[in-house]
């Protein structure tokens, strides 16, 4: 009878334990990252009464769940914010802060403290691998990866430039037409070099000047000249290789001479025509680039920290690392969307995402937690209906003793 009293109590544990861990999914079912955690009943030893052929064996009861973690994919929810991630496939985030040190989550809401780290919404780093002037060396031990907010990005003196153009075959001798290229020096400062081609009495012949704007020099320049000649087709048949280059000397703003080659090949076709259409210029480009602000870093799909400055150009800042665990469910959850890595657990491997089976990142997204309300609930009534029916064993039980004893007054 007394048994009975103990079973009873072990399942109202067990159950009770349950419930509890029910009601922390559906706590979190809005939490980004968040795994739904199962439990696991087993019994305890049984007791034998008797001896030989037909024992009757009675059990002692459940013994505490054993909870699971479950690993399963949550969906991935667009929310525009840049620095936003969500893992497809296997693979943890790692974070690492000065109390708990290393943890791994999925969840990817991350966003930059006062340091300029990449750090979880809870103040941990987020580690991977941060990059310098555009590289990023992941063969190096991962570590916190600082976002350069509110930093400039160098100039870039022009080198090379190039006009994709037509010049009128209708052209009459003498005819002119001027286009320019806005280019760049050492310290950034723009200048534009004015392309003049003048049409030759020479049939399909047009003399050019390429000049740098005198008023920025402390003494005037040199232009680039010469001579263009079209065949029958309008095609450039001389000069053969680009001309130049256009040196230019004594920059008055104290930036360094610049030597840049004017390209009128695209490979080996001729940048520069000679049609019956009106002269024109249909491209204009060139490699310099002034002084750039910062704008907005954001996470690319390839867990890429992409830093995008004002002169529209891009550059590398940093790198997401990812962990791959063999066996996830030994992770102990830790809080914080954080698990930790227990005696079970096999050793992380720590690597690039989309490599050595770690899932893909995808920039712009967070992962949702992947439990599902309707099989909580229905959780949920078993374990009511189990409590309830033990309850009413451990009530019967004591009903049965209180017969027992009021038999032995009798």
């Amino acid at each position: 009878m007394l048994t009975a009293f103990s079973t009873a109590l072990s399942a109202l544990n067990a159950d009770s334990t349950a419930i509890n861990v029910v009601g922390n999914n559906l706590a979190n079912l809005n939490t980004s990252g968040f795994k739904d955690v199962d439990v696991s009943f087993h019994d305890l030893v049984y007791q034998t009464l008797g001896v030989g052929p037909g024992d009757t064996q009675v059990g002692l009861g459940v013994g505490t769940p054993v909870t699971l973690q479950q690993f399963t994919q949550g969906a991935i929810q667009n929310t525009g914010n840049p620095l936003d991630a969500a893992i497809q496939g296997d693979g943890f985030f790692i974070v690492s802060s000065p109390s708990a040190g290393i943890e791994y989550t999925r969840a990817g809401n991350f966003q930059v403290d006062a340091n300029g780290n990449l750090v979880t919404p809870t103040g941990e780093q987020v580690l991977g691998w941060s990059g310098l002037n555009g590289a990023v060396n992941t063969n190096s031990p991962v570590g916190p990866i600082n976002v350069p907010v509110g930093t400039l990005q160098a100039p870039k003196a022009t080198t090379s430039m190039s006009v994709d153009l037509n010049l009128s075959s209708s052209a009459a001798p003498g005819d002119t037409y001027t286009t320019s290229v806005e280019v760049y020096d050492s310290l950034g400062t723009s200048h534009v070099v004015t392309l003049t081609f003048t049409k030759s009495s020479t049939a399909g012949q047009w003399n050019y000047s390429v000049a740098f704007p005198n008023s920025d020099l402390t003494s005037p320049g040199t232009p680039l000249t010469g001579t263009l000649t079209f065949n029958g087709s309008g095609i450039l048949t001389s000069p053969a290789s680009n001309p130049g280059p256009l040196a230019v000397t004594g920059l008055i703003d104290g930036a360094a001479n610049m030597n840049i080659t004017w390209n009128i090949f695209n490979g080996t076709t001729p940048r520069i025509t000679q049609f019956a259409q009106p002269s024109a210029t249909s491209a204009v480009s060139q490699d310099g680039s002034p002084t750039a602000n910062l704008v907005n870093v954001s996470i690319g799909n390839s867990g890429q920290l992409l830093a995008q400055f004002s002169n529209g150009s891009q550059q590398v800042v940093g790198q997401l690392a990812l962990a791959t665990i063999r066996n996830p469910q030994s992770l102990m959850a830790v809080g914080n969307n954080n698990f930790q890595v227990s005696a079970q657990t096999a050793t992380p491997a720590v690597g690039l995402p989309g490599t050595g089976g770690r899932g893909s990142v995808l920039g712009g997204s967070v992962e949702a937690s992947n439990v599902d309300i309707a099989k909580e609930f229905t959780k949920l009534i078993v374990f009511q209906r189990g409590y309830e029916a033990n309850s009413r064993v451990f009530t019967t039980a004591d009903q049965l003793s209180q017969d027992t004893i009021a038999l032995i007054r009798q």
